[in-house]
């Protein structure tokens, strides 16, 4: 059988300290009228990117809203998930013409076919994330389930190829679930179509309120200088996030700002056989400068970390190229800590009021925007507050599960 991620349970009552009457009542309504569902959501890694960063807060909340919820996780050797990335940057618009070679096709064909036979089938509906288990619907004999396909990138202009080979695939679903309208790609027509935007816990070790002062001198144990300012982009180590791109804004603010240091914090996936190579290659060109630091879940930076660099740093930046939401933008705001992100994908959902001024598309801009935040630090105070604000109304945990628990309902009628 697939590897069943083990987790908890989360009661829904502590959301009342963060969140309005309304919004969690539509919730228990909802999972009071499927109460017993057997819920399964499916995706190809337990840790490491957004995927598992959702799942990890998502199921033991629907757990604790009476939801058989559980999370099984395919496997695939370096082969797949070398294909597998090839395709997930394709759905980003990235040519991938390996997928018009058999071989190619039919290593992913193998995986999904054998994960199929290993999957524990025994749900009411179960929820595909991305495009690594997309082909387990049509694998799977049993046809009492319903299947929902949930695309976490921006698939607005895919390699065409790629969407040629996948759409087949999506089709046989029953939902197909996108963050925006604009990202479902051409020519998708049969499934139902969900829009609904991805949600961050408060109440997650990443999420908890922190200290700033205390954020700083933990930040100090790992050589950044408390008494200096820091600039930091979290993401996985990944081209579509530019991290050569924020080192150069990084650069060209250092010269209006002396002292400046930049942290780069990334994460691994063991569906990412990319990241290693780009790893080397940012500290390649962060070993030529002291005062960039770049750490990683592999070298003892993880969720509390995490938090403790997001509610610690002066701005953090998320210069994505592509981007299907960017939770890590999310994560800052939540914290009260400006952000200027790329004018990508799902960022902008994130970016209201006035910190669409922080929207940005070159190097450039983006450094001038830092630079702006970092003399004023009253402003970036305000704009933290808003932010926040906004995460709180819009991107904590409770909307999504009302919008799936929803989407769930319509499905079985």
């Amino acid at each position: 059988m697939l590897q069943k991620v083990s987790l908890g349970t989360k009661k829904l009552d502590k959301y009342r300290l963060v969140l309005g009457k309304k919004l969690l009542d539509e919730v228990e309504a909802l999972a009071s009228e499927l109460k017993g569902l057997r819920l399964c959501h499916i995706n190809a890694t337990p840790f490491g990117g957004g995927v598992a960063e959702l799942l990890s807060c998502y199921i033991p909340l629907m757990r604790g809203l009476g939801i058989q919820a559980d999370w099984q996780v395919i496997r695939g050797n370096s082969r797949f998930f070398t294909v597998t990335k090839g395709l997930h940057n394709a759905l980003q618009g990235a040519r991938y013409a390996p997928i018009e070679q058999e071989k190619t096709r039919q290593a992913y064909h193998a995986n999904n076919q054998l994960n199929s036979r290993e999957l524990d089938p025994n749900y009411d509906v179960l929820v595909v994330n991305d495009p690594q288990p997309l082909a387990l619907r049509h694998y799977s004999s049993d046809g009492r389930a319903k299947w929902a396909w949930r695309c976490h990138v921006d698939s607005s202009q895919p390699d065409e190829a790629a969407w040629q080979f996948l759409i087949p695939y999506v089709e046989e679903y029953d939902a197909a679930i996108f963050t925006m309208d604009k990202f479902v790609p051409p020519g998708l027509n049969k499934p139902q179509i969900a829009i609904m935007a991805p949600a961050i816990d408060p109440f997650s070790s990443k999420n908890i309120t922190m200290r700033r002062r205390q954020c700083r001198m933990l930040l100090d144990a790992f050589g950044l200088d408390k008494d200096r300012p820091f600039i930091l982009q979290v993401s996985r180590f990944d081209i579509w996030k530019d991290p050569f791109g924020v080192i150069e804004v990084y650069r060209l603010a250092k010269e209006e700002v002396p002292g400046l240091q930049l942290a780069l914090v990334g994460s691994f996936a063991g569906d990412d056989p990319e990241a290693w190579e780009m790893y080397a290659a940012i500290h390649e060109d962060a070993d030529k400068d002291e005062d960039i630091h770049v750490f990683s879940n592999l070298t003892g930076v993880g969720n509390m970390e995490v938090n403790a660099f997001q509610t610690g740093a002066d701005v953090v930046i998320q210069k994505s190229i592509k981007e299907g939401f960017g939770l890590v933008v999310a994560e800052a705001l939540w914290k009260g800590t400006p952000v200027v992100a790329g004018n990508a994908g799902g960022i902008p959902m994130q970016m209201a009021g006035r910190l669409s001024d922080y929207l940005v598309v070159s190097i450039e801009d983006c450094a001038q925007r830092v630079v702006h935040l970092l003399r004023h630090p009253e402003l970036a105070e305000e704009l933290g507050r808003e932010g926040r604000e906004h995460i709180k109304q819009n991107f904590l945990l409770p909307r999504l599960v009302r919008d799936e628990l929803s989407l769930i309902k319509r499905l079985m009628g």
